[in-house]
């Protein structure tokens, strides 16, 4: 999402998890490195009691760092990104729309929230959409915090996701509000996760109304492919109708549909 003020609504939802995320912290890095290690085989565990299947992390290729915003589609296509869930009200409904207009999407999801509602993860991925890190708190100010938070917030997220889904892992990482730094850009890329802009931000976070989001988003077109929409943090409806609208307008203009680059 775009950068709005302090942790905005995720800090207030989160505040009675920290002591949880703090504990579990270095159990998580521990097992995201674990995951990404070239020498060896055990992810969970010792030799001798190894992890399911499910819970197994394949070995991930470093990608490259660089924040993306073009489009593996081609020239004329756009990137359909959704930021802060998943949303047990709203999730449903945009993958309904999308479904209805034929569309893959990347989902940038709350790691507590992927937690929560991994019924709905698994629905985003077995619908063809791809999956994306947006952190723990989702905390805005992240570029101003210390290198040994950042890495807490992604790799958690990483794990409460993958785990989520039932071993899918996100293929790109979002920061809140944009607020990347070289170190989490490295960290998730050496994790198999590119960083992931956006060319155009719909506003509808701010719930302007469906003919302003629908006007914002043909107006910044130009700007580039990858178009920023949420399907939580509040009434979504207005995104909801937003994208019923936008979808079949942009098929009438000859744009197809894509994922960011990787």
């Amino acid at each position: 999402m775009a950068r709005h003020s302090g942790r905005g609504w995720y800090g207030r939802m989160v505040a009675a998890a920290v002591g949880v995320t703090a504990v579990a912290a270095a159990t998580s890095v521990w097992t995201a490195q674990a995951g990404q290690s070239s020498g060896g085989t055990a992810r969970h565990g010792a030799a001798a009691q190894p992890a399911a299947p499910q819970q197994q992390k394949e070995k991930v290729a470093a990608v490259s760092p660089v924040i993306a915003h073009a489009s593996d589609g081609g020239a004329h296509a756009v990137n359909i990104t959704i930021d802060d869930g998943p949303d047990p009200v709203w999730t449903p409904q945009v993958l309904q729309v999308l479904r209805d207009n034929g569309v893959k999407a990347t989902f940038c999801m709350i790691g507590p929230q992927a937690q929560s509602h991994p019924d709905l993860v698994r629905q985003v991925v077995a619908a063809g959409h791809r999956l994306c890190d947006h952190t723990v708190s989702h905390d805005t100010t992240m570029d101003k915090k210390s290198e040994a938070y950042q890495s807490q917030q992604i790799l958690d997220a990483e794990r409460q996701i993958t785990q989520a889904s039932g071993g899918v892992q996100p293929l790109y990482y979002r920061a809140p509000g944009g607020a990347f730094t070289p170190y989490s850009r490295t960290l998730a890329a050496s994790h198999g996760m590119r960083p992931l802009g956006w060319n155009v931000d719909s506003k509808d976070f701010e719930r302007p109304g469906t003919d302003a989001i629908v006007a914002t988003v043909k107006r910044e077109l130009a700007n580039g492919p990858t178009i920023l929409f949420h399907d939580a943090g509040g009434d979504r409806s207005q995104t909801v109708a937003a994208l019923r609208s936008l979808l079949p307008w942009l098929k009438q203009q000859g744009y197809t549909f894509g994922f960011p680059v990787r």
